[in-house]
């Protein structure tokens, strides 16, 4: 009898009121690894008002000494159980275990830093006419409702849970549906450190129940949500109805633009790295690979190369490179969209598969993929993939691969490889992006902030600017000069 993992409400382990469960599957087999209770609408409105109750009537978010030490002690736990927690998100999510590794430490990281950032000056004071003396704080906004993806469940989990608690909010926190495991273990924590009841919310469920309720129920003040494009405009409209403060981190369809005076060996190994890492389940990838011409061939004959050499295996196996993807459901549809690549006229250069040999037939297997000659106007060009599938493009100079790197609707990240700094300080001063990278891709610090233009979303995480999006500015007027005004004359 597998044990039923539950939802943190108000300080408790509970059972959804429906008594329904899920199966959380291990996408590297297809074997049940765990069986959670199955959140509704009215798990969601039990833990709004237990947050609504923590943030009026406890002194969470007045007391910076008591927030930060929890953030502290939470940090040093996660770092004390890396191993336990790197295997859980392996499990669930299938990433290879040192990619999984690294996540835990930079999750413990990410809570160090907003627990030191607590007490650093956010107020400003102005000289201003008169006898006034003018200043403005910055409040925490109240019940904060966060929904986070599955392709990082426990960073990305993080890198919302921190911000907000620093700031003194109070949370009711909805993961993946399909990857919660990682973030109840974490909740573990919260209660074994004894958190305020009612301060932090864990309800488990599906987007379209538990994700809707959360962003439309009138007791959440701020709405934070990192996940699809097509989602995200769900949650706009559904947080019109009390008027929310909103952050969305969306999707990208990211450009890296390699020139033919850059260092070639480094550009093919971040080129990979860029599209491969997490199985091209990362909403920065590089998944647009734009080459100038004079380099295309010898380029993509290298990178072809190396990318049949990935090591593709179960994420817990010893040298293992790159793991399978989340779901069957979502391998589905990135072979789907392989199989538009073909139609349109892509040139297939490896990969383009599902594999099936052996033990990896009963996982969610897909081969590195690539794709050259690519023009702007297909749909694996235009359209966000989320998987192991890089297309490739060729441009003739600067002005070109400028306008082949904006040509989507999405402006997340971007990378560009030369060894002309000037050239490309340039082209990333033209480049529409809100991450990118100069001869690198994917590095990004806890310092920074994380988020993108056009619809790749709405704010920014991580850094002064991720706590700023949890917080009111309120200004305060101080008069000086205490005696009556004389307005009126009687």
């Amino acid at each position: 009898m597998v044990d039923i993992l539950k939802m943190y409400i108000n300080g408790e382990w509970v059972i959804s009121e429906s008594g329904k469960t899920r199966e959380i599957f291990n996408p590297a087999t297809g074997e049940v690894i765990a069986k959670v209770t199955e959140g509704t609408e009215v798990d969601v409105r039990v833990a709004v008002e237990a947050a609504k109750h923590a943030f009026y009537n406890t002194q969470w978010g007045e007391n910076t000494f008591d927030r930060a030490s929890y953030l502290y002690k939470l940090a040093d736990e996660l770092e004390k159980r890396v191993d336990e927690f790197a295997r859980i998100e392996t499990l669930d999510n299938g990433k290879p275990l040192r990619e999984s590794v690294y996540d835990v430490h930079d999750a413990a990281a990410c809570f160090r830093y907003y627990a030191g950032y607590i007490n650093k000056p956010h107020g400003e004071t102005y000289n201003v006419q008169d006898t006034m003396q003018a200043m403005v704080v910055r409040e925490p906004i109240g019940v904060c409702g966060q929904i986070v993806p599955w392709n990082y469940p426990l960073l990305m989990g993080t890198w919302k849970l921190a911000p907000a608690l620093a700031a003194g909010n109070t949370l009711v926190f909805k993961p993946s549906e399909i990857t919660p495991l990682s973030m109840i273990k974490l909740f573990e924590l919260i209660d074994e450190l004894g958190f305020p009841k009612g301060v932090v919310n864990l309800v488990l469920g599906e987007g379209k129940t538990v994700g809707h309720e959360i962003a439309s129920n009138m007791g959440v003040d701020k709405i934070a949500f990192t996940g699809g494009t097509a989602t995200g405009r769900s949650i706009m409209k559904a947080a019109t109805t009390n008027i929310k403060k909103i952050s969305l981190e969306l999707g990208g369809k990211s450009p890296n633009i390699v020139f033919a005076d850059a260092d070639f060996e480094t550009a093919v190994d971040y080129a990979l790295f860029g599209i491969f890492a997490n199985q091209g389940q990362v909403c920065s990838a590089g998944s647009r690979l734009l080459l100038e011409e004079s380099i295309y061939d010898k380029f993509l004959e290298r990178l072809t190369d190396r990318a049949k050499k990935i090591v593709v295996n179960k994420g817990t196996e010893e040298g293992v490179e790159m793991g399978p993807l989340v779901s069957k459901e979502h391998m589905e549809k990135v072979l789907q969209y392989i199989e538009i690549g073909k139609e349109e006229g892509a040139r297939l250069l490896c990969g383009g598969y599902q594999i099936t040999t052996g033990e990896l037939g009963k996982g969610n297997f897909v081969a590195p993929t690539i794709f050259a000659d690519t023009t702007p106007d297909m749909r694996i060009v235009q359209e966000e993939i989320f998987g192991p599938v890089l297309v490739v493009q060729k441009f003739k100079d600067e002005k070109e691969a400028i306008a082949l790197a904006n040509n989507t609707i999405y402006g997340l990240a971007g990378g560009v490889f030369t060894n002309d700094i000037a050239k490309a300080h340039r082209v990333i001063k033209r480049l529409r992006a809100g991450i990118t990278w100069i001869n690198s891709y994917h590095p990004t610090y806890n310092e920074a902030p994380w988020g993108g233009y056009k619809q790749s979303g709405i704010g920014r995480e991580l850094g002064s600017f991720g706590y700023e999006e949890y917080t009111e500015v309120k200004q305060i007027n101080i008069n000086l000069c205490v005696e009556p005004i004389g307005w009126f004359q009687n």
